[in-house]
């Protein structure tokens, strides 16, 4: 369904346009779970349509040095990654949550109404993602193998159903009825730069003083970023703690200096 003739300099305007407004949201505390559908449609749109924003696949062909399938010079592209890490540095993991079309179609299909794989194991290890992280740069730098190729990412969004490869990413994303954000989470190289990022990131989600310890956020999060002893680096900025907070104020997306608030890690 990609159509070549629409540069996919496109997308990533879109992206820099969503990335503004979902900031906005959340800085203004209008975000909501329902205001969040919008973005993922477009967003999925945009990757059906011209394959980007998909910054895992971008990440791919620069390890790759793939400068005519970026569609653009190697040093914008650099410029252009480095820049959504330093975004995620000072917002946390918009871009994953809402912006980047792979993300979003899995939040989309977590939406369906099965049971969930129980949250008390949901967190991913971070020997598991460095590990993952080092086979994808080996196999680009040093065999220039495109292992997200191989996993069917391009197949799936432009369509091309009689492949191997679609079919094991169509599987990818069925499976996110039931695990969250499989693709995101164990296997995405450009996430397992954002991760650390959103840990230390200016604004997050934190927990004030009128917070009364119900668990209730805790509950609700399907990465276990909510829980006290967890990081930032694997929240999503879904809404869901938020939404499941029966305190007016208890979380909120604020600095880590702002007055009265606590960080979500106590």
């Amino acid at each position: 369904m990609v159509v070549e003739s629409i540069p996919k300099a496109a997308g990533f305007i879109y992206g820099i346009i969503a990335f503004a407004a979902l900031a906005w949201l959340w800085y203004s505390g209008r975000f909501t779970r329902r205001r969040a559908l919008p973005f993922l449609a477009a967003s999925v749109f945009f990757g059906f349509l011209v394959f980007a924003p998909v910054f895992p696949y971008q990440f791919q062909l620069l390890v790759l040095r793939d400068a005519a399938a970026l569609g653009s010079p190697l040093p914008m592209a650099i410029v252009g990654l480095l820049a959504f890490i330093a975004l995620t540095l000072v917002f946390g993991r918009i871009v994953c949550g809402q912006v980047c079309p792979a993300g979003a179609v899995q939040e989309l299909m977590y939406l369906v109404p099965v049971k969930k794989r129980g949250r008390a194991e949901s967190r991913v290890p971070t020997a598991v993602r460095a590990g993952v992280f080092v086979v994808f740069l080996a196999a680009g730098l040093g065999l220039s193998v495109n292992l997200l190729a191989l996993l069917g990412l391009p197949a799936f969004f432009n369509l091309t159903v009689a492949t191997v490869s679609f079919i094991v990413f169509l599987g990818i994303v069925l499976l996110s009825a039931v695990v969250y954000r499989p693709f995101c989470r164990y296997v995405c190289p450009y996430g397992a730069l954002l991760a650390p990022a959103a840990s230390k990131a200016l604004y997050r989600i934190r927990r004030t003083e009128a917070c009364v310890n119900c668990g209730k956020c805790e509950r609700a999060c399907p990465t276990g970023a909510a829980d006290p002893s967890a990081g930032a680096g694997e929240c999503y900025l879904c809404g869901r703690c938020t939404e499941a907070c029966p305190i007016d104020g208890a979380l909120v997306y604020r600095r880590a200096n702002a007055k009265n608030r606590l960080p979500l890690e106590e």
